[in-house]
């Protein structure tokens, strides 16, 4: 806008000055000159205000061909139906939205596609409204029940299996009413793959049942162990990692290790800690507070013998003594409480040394359970593991964000860990490029068109093992689908907020948000955006391979026709011409000049 407004008080300044000497005329043509000029130079527009709002009908799930070429002229949206998903409402440009969904039965599943063997499958289900006495099964390919949730009156169930072996399933997941009568049921797509190996450095002066239980739990895990423990003054008993430890994952010692090295050893563990490595001691054998004091500034305080039985730790069925020596409850600075059993009292304390932490483990004799509950055991640990942060990191991951990809509607892939550019191969639909994306710093991403549903399997040169993805049927959940539309109308509303506001237009909510609970009329949900494209890629054909890098422009009310500026340019050049020729003419008859 700096030109325009230079050229008008330009033109301004120029009107000024003839009217000082009173030739009127001439400021009149220099005022013109200037406002014309201003004028054709700016980019000024015609009031869209006559525009009429689009009906968009979306009762078949998608938005046809020709309203989604008027969508972009048009100043509002009237919807009717449930709305639409993400990838399509992405290749539009935003424009207020009068929609109130009417009321339905809606659905959400919440599960993890993909996990490591010997992890928990956890499937949770939310349903609006709820209903009194409902329950959650899932079924195995063969219809065999593999977890029962039980009656429940809340909104929400769920239900935990440990998949035996690796490999692509397709469970089921079935919904029963009080009356044991099938309400929905439908595919659970999970792909069980091979663990990375843990590596784990073990040392340890005293030994105990607990840590050759955590030997035995750690071997049976697949982990790479560098275990030493001091069985007398002389003797020690050591097992040999069966790999080189390239990058350990955490370093387990007992309380007695650290306390029996010298100043200047420890020292050093703890720069070993500050590289990154995890240190988790065990407390059960700890015996001089003064040393954690010290070195660690962790204050210790003996156990009452009075409370022992109130203190016990209680993690479902397993019930853990605490350690004789332990942190308090509320741990000072820097040492903060990291985990709490069932009745919310501590056992696992943590600080921050560095890139790593030292984590205080503070209960004893879970080897009793080794033989009586070992599965509980083995998960307990696990839970143990994850909160100490002892993931394996892969170098190449595949990333599928789409919560429910159905045949002809667009997806995307990403993988973490290779380069942009990089061929992308999907099994019945040739090669697409991998590309970076402004909402994935970490990743690259390609769009694709699935063609039919069932598994369809992604690779990549540099990725570790080929990816796959299971593409839903078009008739699947359909309470989950209307839920997705639901959710992702709302959020193509929230988007199109400053519209609304300067249009008058009301915008209708679902009544649950993706996050669970949002209140009816907000459209405040985030959710993983698929990738999108411009609006001529969603006419495509289903089964073709696109690369999009943003959705449609954000524009607001649609802006009206531009002033053409030829006129305008016309009307300051004849301005500037009758001026020239009052000025020519004033120079031949000064009396004319002076009577203005």
């Amino acid at each position: 806008m700096a030109p325009p407004l230079a050229v008008a008080a330009a033109g301004a300044i120029s009107a000024a000055l003839y009217g000082r000497k009173k030739q009127w005329l001439n400021a009149a043509l220099a005022g013109m000159a200037g406002a014309a000029l201003a004028v054709s130079l700016a980019d000024m527009r015609m009031p869209a205000a006559a525009a009429a709002p689009l009906a968009v009908n979306t009762e078949a799930g998608r938005i046809s061909d020709a309203d989604r070429l008027a969508i972009p002229a048009a100043s509002a949206i009237t919807l009717s139906g449930d709305g639409v998903r993400e990838a399509e409402w992405r290749d539009l440009p935003a424009r207020p939205l009068q929609w109130k969904p009417a009321p339905a039965d809606l659905l959400w599943l919440d599960f993890p596609r993909s996990i490591s063997l010997g992890r928990i499958f956890t499937l949770s289900v939310r349903r609006s409204p709820a209903q009194a006495g409902w329950r959650l099964q899932l079924l195995a390919e063969n219809k065999q029940v593999l977890a029962d949730s039980g009656p429940s009156s809340s909104a929400q169930a769920a239900v935990q299996w440990l998949p035996p072996v690796v490999e692509n399933m397709v469970l089921q997941a079935r919904m029963l009413d009080a009356a044991g009568k099938t309400i929905a049921q439908g595919p659970v797509p999970l792909q069980v793959h091979e663990p990375v190996s843990l590596q784990i450095q073990g040392r340890f002066d005293a030994p105990s049942f607990d840590a050759r239980t955590l030997n035995q739990l750690l071997s049976d895990g697949g982990a790479i162990l560098d275990w030493n423990v001091t069985l007398g003054k002389a003797i020690t008993r050591s097992e040999t990692a069966r790999a080189p430890l390239t990058a350990p994952n955490a370093m387990f010692v007992d309380a007695a290790y650290v306390e029996h090295l010298s100043p200047s050893a420890r020292g050093s563990l703890l720069a070993q800690v500050g590289q990154g490595v995890p240190l988790v001691v065990l407390g059960g054998n700890a015996a001089d507070v003064g040393v954690w004091q010290r070195d660690f500034g962790l204050m210790l305080h003996p156990q009452s013998p009075t409370t022992e039985k109130e203190d016990v730790r209680q993690f479902g069925a397993l019930a853990m003594s605490p350690a004789g020596l332990n942190p308090a409850e509320n741990a000072a600075d820097p040492w903060s409480v990291l985990a709490r059993d069932g009745k919310q009292q501590p056992w696992m304390w943590s600080r921050a040394v560095g890139k790593g932490r030292v984590v205080w483990l503070g209960v004893t004799d879970w080897h009793k359970h080794a033989i009586s509950a070992p599965q509980s055991l083995a998960l307990w640990w696990q839970s143990a593991m994850d909160r100490i942060a002892l993931d394996s990191v892969r170098k190449t991951v595949w990333q599928l964000n789409d919560p429910m990809p159905v045949p002809g509607l667009r997806s995307e892939v990403c993988a973490q860990g290779v380069k942009a550019g990089v061929a992308l191969t999907a099994a019945g639909d040739g090669m697409m490029a991998l590309q970076t994306r402004a909402d994935k710093a970490d990743g690259v991403c390609a769009a694709f068109w699935p063609r039919k549903a069932g598994w369809i399997k992604f690779s990549a040169k540099g990725m570790e093992a080929p990816g796959a993805e299971y593409i839903y049927a078009a008739n699947d959940w359909p309470a989950w689908q209307r839920a997705l539309r639901h959710e992702a109308t709302a959020l193509y509303a929230a988007r199109s907020a400053p519209a609304i506001k300067a249009a008058g237009w009301a915008a209708g909510g679902p009544t649950n948000g993706a996050a669970g609970g949002a209140a009816s009329g907000t459209a405040a949900i985030a959710v993983n955006a698929p990738i999108t494209g411009n609006a001529a890629n969603a006419a495509r054909a289903p089964g073709t391979a696109a690369l999009a890098d943003g959705g449609a422009e954000d524009a607001g009310v649609p802006a009206g026709r531009r002033l053409p500026a030829a006129p305008f340019a016309v009307l300051f050049a004849l301005s500037m011409l009758a001026l020239w020729y009052r000025e020519q003419s004033a120079e031949k008859s000064p009396a004319r000049e002076a009577q203005g």
